[in-house]
């Protein structure tokens, strides 16, 4: 099999300035680690490989310093890894980013199965799975929480519909998005970092892709715009009753009706 597996870099920490005009987030010497629904998608492509065989490739859009997921996915038992970053796609909604992974998934040729994470943390919209599949025209499943079966033609999968569940059958190439119960992520191997420490992380621009039309990526080819975005209000306010428990409960109750809670 060959498996594709989208990773994202995101934030690690909430502390994140935002650009006054463009309203998105300032990633550039933020902090970041490896988008933890992402550890799931890579744990369940890793479990593939190790029982079918094949190659696992990793790819992420982003700066430059998102190299380091790549670099941390080798670790993880990953074959090859891709980054496709250029200025033109920074700003990109859900939308202008599947379209950019689905430009730079038509260069690394053919493949059987994408696996996505459910979702970012720093977006949680859920949409780049689907979006994508539908750009390169692939049937795809959204949280699956069990693979059944797969064979040189298709793959079966359960997929958790909250109070019930349905098993699907998909002919590949295909692109589902996993839940994070289907496995428990492995640790990365440190023998495995050191002996991948110099792998070459390929990377991809615009002027690479087959669709190189600047009004497609990036802030241009969002289809969305954020009108406005800021950080939650931070208190740290503390009040303390020491008094009969009926009393203190009565007090609790009109703080919390007073400020709309109930």
């Amino acid at each position: 099999m060959k498996i594709i597996v989208c990773i994202k870099q995101v934030p690690a920490t909430s502390n994140v300035e935002i650009d006054s005009i463009t309203g998105v987030l300032k990633r550039e010497g933020v902090e970041s680690k490896m988008n933890p629904y992402d550890l799931y998608a890579l744990e369940t492509a890793m479990r593939l490989k190790e029982k079918n065989g094949g190659n696992l490739t990793t790819i992420t859009m982003g700066p430059p310093q998102a190299e380091s997921v790549i670099k941390e996915s080798f670790a993880l038992g990953a074959d090859e890894g891709y980054i496709f970053s250029d200025r033109k796609f920074a700003g990109s909604d859900v939308l202008a980013t599947a379209f950019t992974l689905s430009q730079g998934i038509r260069l690394l040729g053919n493949f059987d199965l994408i696996i996505c994470g459910k979702q970012t943390t720093d977006g949680d919209t859920a949409q780049i799975g689907p979006e994508l599949a539908e750009f390169l025209e692939i049937p795809h499943v959204t949280w699956v929480k069990e693979i059944a079966e797969v064979t040189e033609k298709s793959i079966v999968v359960e997929q958790d519909l909250g109070n019930s569940s349905v098993v699907l059958e998909l002919p590949l190439p295909a692109l589902i998005t996993v839940e994070k119960n289907i496995y428990q992520p492995r640790l990365p191997s440190y023998r495995r970092k050191m002996q991948t420490a110099n792998q070459q992380v390929k990377k991809f621009t615009l002027l690479d892709f087959i669709d190189n039309d600047e009004q497609k990526y990036g802030l241009k080819g969002s289809a969305t715009q954020v009108e406005r975005i800021f950080p939650p209000t931070v208190c740290k306010d503390q009040i303390f009753w020491d008094d009969e428990v009926p009393i203190i409960a009565e007090k609790i109750y009109t703080l919390v009706k007073r400020k709309n809670f109930i």
